[in-house]
């Protein structure tokens, strides 16, 4: 009933996919706390909760993330889906999104976060992805198995105890459930431990992490209007969301910006002071900050150009962050007052992309109509209340901050910390060369040993065809044909386990030669009746009857063979004629022809134009079993088992285990 509902529902939400810049995690309790009743499970989610947060609260208390901060959540419904997961388990667990922006070293943070986590917390076990996947892999991609890929990952890749672990086909040829992964990679008599090389890779990206975070923030001396300076000495993590709205501004955000009600005012409308203070922020923020034009709104108070650059530089990027606090906070205000958010903007746009609009001009009496339909299904959505609360938050919170008391002379007489240089905005050239050279000194030593593995492929072909007994591709060919041979029933047909152990085929000689030639004899009667006027009546001179229907029906018969041999000609011809056209022929491995050593001279000319070579039955079967079992890159499918059936065992591709 209630997906019937949904159904039926056009303004219902659509799955969307991930955003670009969100990192998803989840930590899970092993072993998994299964059979327990949900108050139970809920308590025990509850105390990891607070046992996590406890462990990470030195940290996260003091560093400054670029978007969002790193957090971890309890389910809605502990014994329920993960609502972050792209495919939800129902496992208990807890999860988090960390949206990073443009600082990709944030994202690499939250990794190193949940490294120490399982490092700390050895019965805990962790996955990360975003809209890539499990971007931990594109990192490994040099030293990853050849089996692993986007479509066999799922269900694979895991953090415990500080290391990544990668369940290898072997233990499950199939994509795993969440449930029986984790409990393999809790097994200690299991291994699942990614090679060296895939852990070299991932510890290269968070080496020294997270106390070498510092290095991605800077801190900036600013001339801000007090009501800034106030919000900032209480809140510094807000920076993040003034930045954000100054970044992604547009002309109605502007507009906020042009007035400067909040933060160029004071209750009575009268003027605020302008204070010196230190604002601390991640270099991505920084960035954003200074390499955008932004002229003062009018009646801003500006230094003048006599008192020097420094003074401008601090006040210009000053009014930049008022000017960005100014539209975040009226900018959120207004969407808490609507209740619309982000949420409400992908909302609408997914209406716009399934047609709800289709052919309706913006503005009209049937557009407006189903717009208010869709407003009051979003209002009544369980999403509408979360957004409210969510938008609300830094409105709510910087009211409370300026309602307490406070004045210019509270940031006066204070020892500020000098700016950091920030000589890294223009001198990035050698960092991206150093990180250029790091990944062509990884594409080196990739081909370096793929070349290697090669040569190690090389001599063992060479060393196994000095030992015939180990492989043979006749072995394929000759099983093929015993397999054929074999008698089949209802049941199916029978494939030997072993070759060696594989008994004749029995034949009665005396059986088998009657039969040939009671189908020759019959095929020489039929080519003798062509050849003379009355061969149509297919008269027999071996045999005599008198039984004039027996005579009828062979007439008859005759004229249907007749038809058929008529129509097979012709449809062969057609055929034929229809495959020529095509490079099927070119698919084909076709045996060679025996050189001839007569004298005189040869005609290139004839030969090409008379009949091909035949095709090669053998050769053309043994390429199809080995190409099939190479496309299976180890893992077990159609060509192997077929051929394990039969007995016959083909040596690992590229030097690989065997699956």
């Amino acid at each position: 009933m209630a997906a019937a509902a949904a159904a039926s529902n056009p303004f219902q939400f659509p799955r969307r996919r991930p955003p670009d810049d969100t990192l998803f995690y989840a930590v899970y309790p092993l072993p998994l706390p299964t059979g327990l009743p949900a108050p139970a499970l809920l308590a025990s989610l509850q105390s990891l909760h607070l046992s996590l947060l406890s462990h990470l609260a030195p940290f996260l208390s003091t560093h400054l993330f670029h978007r969002d901060p790193f957090t971890l959540s309890l389910p809605a419904d502990p014994a329920g889906p993960c609502a972050a997961c792209a495919s939800p388990p129902a496992v208990p667990h807890l999860h988090g999104a960390l949206r990073f922006g443009d600082s990709l070293p944030d994202e690499w943070l939250a990794v190193s976060l949940l490294f120490a986590l399982t490092r700390a917390f050895p019965g805990l076990a962790a996955r990360a992805w975003d809209s890539d996947g499990d971007f931990l892999l594109i990192e490994a991609a040099f030293a990853l198995p050849r089996w692993l890929d986007p479509d066999t990952a799922p269900n694979r890749v895991f953090i415990f105890r500080g290391e990544l672990h990668i369940l290898p086909p072997s233990l499950f040829p199939d994509t795993p459930s969440l449930q029986a992964a984790l409990a393999a990679v809790h097994d200690d008599s299991v291994d699942t431990r990614a090679s060296d090389a895939v852990q070299a890779a991932i510890q290269r990206r968070i080496a020294g992490m997270p106390e070498r975070a510092a290095e991605n923030l800077h801190t900036a001396r600013v001339t801000v209007p007090a009501p800034v300076a106030k919000v900032l000495k209480e809140e510094p993590c807000l920076i993040a969301r003034a930045v954000e709205a100054f970044y992604d501004r547009d002309i109605d955000t502007m507009k906020h910006a042009a007035r400067m009600d909040k933060f160029l005012k004071g209750p009575g409308g009268e003027g605020v002071d302008m204070v010196r203070t230190s604002v601390r922020m991640t270099k991505a923020m920084y960035g954003q900050l200074m390499q955008q034009s932004f002229q003062a709104p009018r009646g801003y108070p500006m230094p003048r150009s006599e008192e020097g650059p420094d003074k401008w530089m601090e006040a210009e990027l000053g009014m930049k962050i008022a000017c960005g606090f100014e539209m975040m906070y009226q900018e959120r205000r207004h969407e808490a007052e609507e209740g619309m958010g982000s949420t409400w903007e992908v909302y609408k746009k997914s209406l716009e992309a399934t047609g709800c609009f289709q052919g309706l001009l913006p503005g009209s009496k049937e557009y407006k109509r189903i717009m208010e339909d869709a407003m009051q299904y979003y209002k009544s959505s369980s999403s509408f209340s979360r957004t409210r609360e969510m938008l609300s938050a830094p409105v709510r919170r910087i009211d409370e901050i300026l309602a307490m008391p406070y004045s210019a002379e509270d940031f006066q007489g204070i020892n500020l910390p000098p700016s950091d240089d920030d000589s890294w905005l223009r001198n990035g050239e050698d960092e991206l060369n150093a990180e250029l050279h790091e990944r062509q000194k990884e594409m080196e030593e990739y081909a370096a040993v793929k070349k290697n593995r090669k040569s190690q492929k090389q001599n063992v072909s060479s060393s196994s065809s000095s030992q015939p007994n180990e492989f043979n591709l006749g072995e394929i060919t000759d099983s093929m044909q015993e397999f054929v041979r074999k008698m089949s029933s209802f049941e199916g047909a029978e494939v030997p386990t072993n070759r060696e152990d594989t008994e004749t085929v029995d034949l009665d000689v005396n059986l088998f030669f009657k039969a040939m030639e009671s189908v020759l004899g019959r095929a020489s009667q039929e080519e003798a009746g062509h050849d003379t006027e009355a061969g149509r009546k297919s008269s027999s001179s071996d045999m005599d009857f008198d039984d004039s229907d027996f005579d009828n029906d062979s007439t008859e018969e005759a004229g249907e063979k007749d038809m058929d041999d008529s129509f097979m000609e012709s449809y062969s011809d057609a055929l034929n004629d229809e495959l020529s056209k095509t490079t099927i022929e070119e698919t084909f491995s076709r045996a060679q022809r025996p050189s001839t050593n007569s004298e005189g001279p040869s005609n290139d000319a004839d030969s090409d134009d008379g009949e091909m070579a035949p095709v090669d039955v053998n050769l053309n079967l043994v390429e199809s079993f080995l190409n099939s079992y190479s496309s299976q890159q180890g893992l077990p499918g159609p060509a192997s088992n077929l051929l394990g059936l039969m007995g016959v065992k083909v040596p690992p591709p590229d030097g690989s285990k065997k699956p």
